[in-house]
């Protein structure tokens, strides 16, 4: 089979497409003809050698994809060849909490990703695609949207008439949009640009605030709930904006802490978060358990993720640079049958 290796740390033209064997299914796994496979801005840093964590290499990036069930190994009982499925972002967490979760079984890093021909899965480590989205949709699912969902639904506990507050119009922030309209929240967007503001609400939002315009958007934010603040947040942006956050929170509102896209300096006052007795977490990405859930809201809702660009999977290193440097409305996607 092609696959394509990250073969040396320090830049994405380090990315080379290789010939490997094709691997056969073992006990209780499956082996998948990638469809699809999506890029989150972990494969960026990965690639260039920047990522809190240091992999053994080559390695193949890309925690998401879809694909067919191809071939399927012995006591294999969740999935039959033809099915079509995503791979888990944790390999070994099925449910529960992140205690459960081990670092060294990770998609895309330190275990090969999806970007090949073929992939093997353990079966717990996969779940059904919704039917109703294409293989470039579903291929988004496995980080972004589980990674919203298990923020305001599997540790927020969203309930409807809540404000959600999401910065940003990257593909998490876009899947908070959809997931907490239709859950009945309002929903409040931060973008430096007001088209992407307008294509927001046109998904679902409720209020847009342009922070170029506004640097100070916590208190715009204010004004938007009348003085009251965001229920749920959505933290993207890491320290520079997580002040701005706590400003904008409502008396015990929670801040998810999901990036870094602003960089990694900061400064944060504990007292703020004494003052409106807020609740800040990590959300690294989620559990089977929450991707099967999320499934089950988009199939009933009907939602589909948005694809900002789609690039044939052999043009890997051209995607991730567009990804690194082109403020992507949505997913960058990469389509396997090109």
């Amino acid at each position: 089979m092609r696959t394509i290796e990250l073969q040396a740390p320090g830049g994405i033209e380090n990315l080379k497409l290789v010939e490997r064997p094709t691997p056969a299914p073992g006990r209780q796994e499956i082996l998948i003809k990638v469809k699809a496979s999506a890029l989150n801005y972990r494969d960026v840093e990965i690639a260039r050698g920047s990522y809190h964590s240091k992999f053994t290499l080559p390695l193949v990036l890309l925690s998401d994809g879809v694909g067919e069930v191809a071939a399927v190994g012995a006591e294999v009982s969740r999935f039959k060849v033809g099915d079509r499925v995503c791979g888990t972002f944790w390999q070994r967490w099925v449910a529960g909490s992140f205690a459960m979760a081990e670092a060294s079984y990770q998609r895309g890093g330190p275990i090969d990703g999806m970007l090949s021909e073929y992939a093997l899965l353990d079966e717990q480590a996969a779940v059904l695609a919704p039917a109703h989205l294409s293989d470039i949709e579903a291929a988004t699912l496995a980080c972004a949207g589980v990674t919203a969902w298990h923020a305001l639904f599997t540790e927020g506990k969203l309930r409807p008439g809540e404000t959600v507050l999401t910065l940003g119009t990257g593909g998490v922030s876009l899947f908070a949009v959809q997931l907490a309209k239709s859950a009945g929240a309002r929903v409040i967007v931060t973008s430096s640009s007001d088209e992407k503001l307008a294509r927001a609400k046109e998904l679902g939002a409720h209020d847009g605030v342009n922070y170029r315009d506004n640097p100070e958007w916590a208190e715009a934010v204010l004004r938007l709930t009348d003085g009251r603040g965001a229920d749920h947040i959505i933290e993207v942006g890491g320290p520079r904006s997580f002040a701005q956050s706590l400003n904008a929170a409502a008396r015990c509102g929670q801040i998810n802490v999901i990036g870094y896209l602003g960089g990694n300096d900061g400064s944060v006052n504990p007292l703020d978060i004494f003052r409106r007795q807020v609740t800040a977490r990590g959300i690294p990405v989620g559990s089977r358990q929450s991707f099967e859930a999320m499934n089950r809201a988009i199939a009933v809702n009907g939602l589909r993720p948005v694809i900002d660009k789609v690039f044939p999977w052999y043009e890997a290193a051209s995607a991730l640079r567009y990804l690194e440097h082109g403020s992507p409305f949505g997913k960058v996607v990469l389509d396997h049958m090109q």
